[in-house]
């Protein structure tokens, strides 16, 4: 088992077209230990190109917390369960995750 401070942090980013949606998404990839904690902001506007056309859409993004070894299991579970043809799914690295969250985190997706 790799040493705690080794574990690398992950934040994923992932927008749902409403809030049922992100709820749903979320408590999904938290039970199944693929997120130790989603975090939902409600209420945005993207606007991005989606079939040669500029789309706009209110939508919710979702700010997952997991570790490196969980992202290809978490983009499997994204597939199956994300209502949207081509799910966002933008994974970025923590440089500096506080020991005992880095602890809870390892912990929660075990």
């Amino acid at each position: 088992m790799t040493p705690p401070d080794l574990v690398a942090a992950r934040i994923v980013l992932m927008t749902a077209p409403d809030l049922a949606v992100g709820k749903r998404l979320a408590r999904a990839l938290v039970e199944k230990k693929l997120a130790a904690c989603v975090n939902l902001v409600p209420a945005v506007t993207s606007i991005y190109t989606w079939q040669g056309q500029i789309e706009e859409a209110s939508e919710v993004v979702l700010v997952l917390k997991t570790t490196a070894d969980r992202i290809a299991a978490l983009e499997l579970a994204v597939a199956e369960l994300h209502p949207y043809d081509v799910p966002e799914v933008v994974v970025l690295d923590a440089v500096h995750v506080e020991a005992k969250y880095r602890a809870w985190l390892i912990d929660a997706t075990r």
